[in-house]
């Protein structure tokens, strides 16, 4: 087992973060590591769920995520976050929390395009007919990392290999 850290995976609704967590999840268990995941969508429907999608409320769901982050970790547990997280600042904040190497932040990235021909919730499509409204990367921005630790590209590898890039950087 090795040191716990807080796997932030941000990027568009579709790119693939909560794939990637999940299969990430797997294989950090299979080496017998105690694993959190916390779902951008669970924790809309939960802790998250006053809030709305403002600017403002953005923040708010970034901070609270990351205070939960830090109590998992505090407890030895790798935390896994799959959030969009669109704002630079935001997740610096987020990353201010944790010691030194101990948050690792992965940018899930995926065109827009892909995104919306992916559209796993049919999100993109209900913003470009106005019925969502500051729908990030349509019309509310998604600052993109700019040295992040990891980059990965899901439009240019499968959900496995994106995995296996994950898993052997963290070891």
């Amino acid at each position: 087992m090795s040191e716990a850290k807080v796997i932030w995976l941000t990027g568009l609704s579709g790119a693939g973060k909560s794939t990637l967590a999940e299969g990430l999840s797997v294989a950090l268990r299979a080496r017998g590591e105690r694993v959190a995941l916390l779902d951008g969508d669970a924790l809309r429907r939960g802790l998250c769920a006053d809030l709305g999608y403002s600017d403002a409320d953005r923040v708010e769901n970034i901070r609270r995520t990351a205070e939960v982050a830090r109590l998992m970790l505090d407890q030895g547990l790798w935390v896994l976050v799959a959030l969009i997280s669109p704002f630079a600042r935001e997740r610096q904040l987020a990353r201010e929390r944790f010691a030194p190497g101990r948050f690792y932040e992965v940018h899930v990235h995926a065109p827009l395009a892909v995104a919306e021909q992916r559209d796993p919730k049919g999100l993109y499509a209900k913003a470009r007919r106005g019925e969502i409204r500051q729908f990030t990367g349509i019309d509310s921005p998604y600052e993109a990392p700019e040295a992040p630790e990891l980059r990965v590209d899901t439009a240019e590898c499968t959900p496995d290999q994106a995995i296996e890039r994950l898993t052997a950087a963290l070891t």
